[in-house]
């Protein structure tokens, strides 16, 4: 086997050309345009079982420096945080808190799937669990972070490859279902955006003209963004520092959230880049090269041989989800266009990540026009309430169905 290894600028303009590809599949192929499929999803997952071939055909592994994706992963954030006014917030409290209940309600009852589905097909149950919130809800990380505990206390040796590879489907299932859930929420009921601002949160609606990018409005928002990451990570310390441990771009988000809603009143000669077409560029580059990334690293072949024990499983969470989001979670959050663009975002938290929720509202806002309110919720819940609230669940449940050895 060879083995290819791409530094980081390699990386990086690996990424691009995968970001190229995805916008000229989206603008070839109908479906794409007409479901609001993310670039970076169709590009990543289209590169991904390119380079899958070269290692299965050719015996050639790429391997990727992916030091940079986390770099941009914050970045993200922060823009989401910068473009968070007081008043959005304040107008989303309620959403929130109805958007977390539903969201921590599903966590039960996608595991609830899980455990069913292994009962059924004769899997050890913790597999369920596993193939349910630890893995999809909770993503990579989680689905690495309780691996050891499945293996040492439950027994399932393979507990590092079956959340791995439930992870890595979901993330792909939560990019791809998001965009038709909400056109098909959107066309039915015949909803409009109901926000006067035509700039969006992340990107920028198509087929806008005049857009204003500038030397002064992009320049202040990479100023505005160094010093927001600065200020998340000293955020960071002192969280860490009475035990409050979490990842680095939550308090780069909370901290944009902080200064752009302090400074503007304070310096009001300086031009603030919250809602601006610059800071939303920012925001979807540095959101589309981090899927990118993602997805185009994932090592498909690994996945082979679990592929078949855990499609089922996959299957049936991917239906359950989509049911949920469209039954449950779109008309407790109003049955407003806000509450179609939060389905879309919603499908990718329960699915794959909270990159992937926002790739996939961006998609849609694109199309159809700006939902901030959804860019609001949807991080604060995906991104910080909801990997709390797993945990508990998580643990539970393994008190429910098992007792540690």
């Amino acid at each position: 086997m060879n083995i290819l290894q791409l530094n980081e600028r390699q990386t990086a303009v690996m990424a691009i050309l995968v970001l190229y590809l995805g916008k000229y599949l989206t603008k070839r192929i109908k479906f794409l345009q007409d479901f609001n499929i993310p670039d970076a999803v169709s590009g990543g997952v289209l590169a991904s079982l390119v380079f899958g071939f070269c290692y299965l055909v050719f015996k050639v592994q790429i391997d990727f420096t992916l030091s940079i994706r986390d770099n941009l992963l914050i970045i993200f954030f922060t823009t989401i945080g910068l473009s968070s006014k007081l008043k959005t917030l304040l107008q989303g409290g309620k959403p929130l808190l109805i958007l977390l209940v539903t969201a921590v309600s599903y966590l039960v009852i996608q595991n609830l799937t899980g455990i069913a589905v292994a009962a059924l097909t004769g899997l050890d149950l913790p597999i369920g669990l596993i193939a349910g919130s630890v893995s999809l809800s909770g993503g990579h990380g989680t689905a690495i972070a309780w691996s050891a505990i499945f293996t040492d206390q439950y027994g399932i040796a393979n507990a590092t490859e079956i959340g791995i590879a439930s992870a890595t489907f979901g993330l792909i299932l939560g990019g791809i279902v998001g965009g038709p859930i909400a056109k098909l929420l959107i066309t039915r009921n015949r909803l409009q955006p109901h926000s006067p601002d035509p700039d969006l949160t992340v990107g920028i609606k198509h087929g806008r003209k005049n857009v204003n990018i500038d030397y002064n409005t992009m320049l202040n928002s990479l100023l505005v963004i160094g010093i927001a990451i600065g200020l998340g990570l000293q955020l960071n310390v002192v969280s860490s520092a009475i035990g409050l441990k979490l990842p680095d771009f939550v308090t780069c988000l909370l901290a944009g959230i902080i200064l752009t809603n302090t400074m503007p009143l304070i310096f009001t000669r300086f031009t603030w880049p919250a809602n601006t077409p610059s800071l939303a560029l920012i925001s979807d580059v540095c959101l589309g090269l981090f899927l990118a990334m993602s997805l185009m690293s994932l090592q498909l072949w690994t996945l082979v041989d679990l592929a078949g024990p855990i499609a089922l499983l996959l299957l049936a969470q991917f239906l359950i989800s989509t049911l949920y989001t469209i039954f449950i979670v779109f008309p407790v959050m109003g049955k407003t266009y806000n509450a179609a663009v939060v389905c879309a975002g919603y499908s990718g938290l329960t699915l794959g990540a909270t990159p992937t929720a926002i790739a996939n509202m961006t998609a849609v806002t694109e199309k159809f026009g700006a939902a901030p309110q959804a860019f609001i919720i949807v991080p604060l819940v995906g991104a910080f309430f909801i990997d709390i609230a797993n945990a508990f669940v998580i643990q539970q449940f393994l008190n429910l169905i098992t007792p540690a050895a």
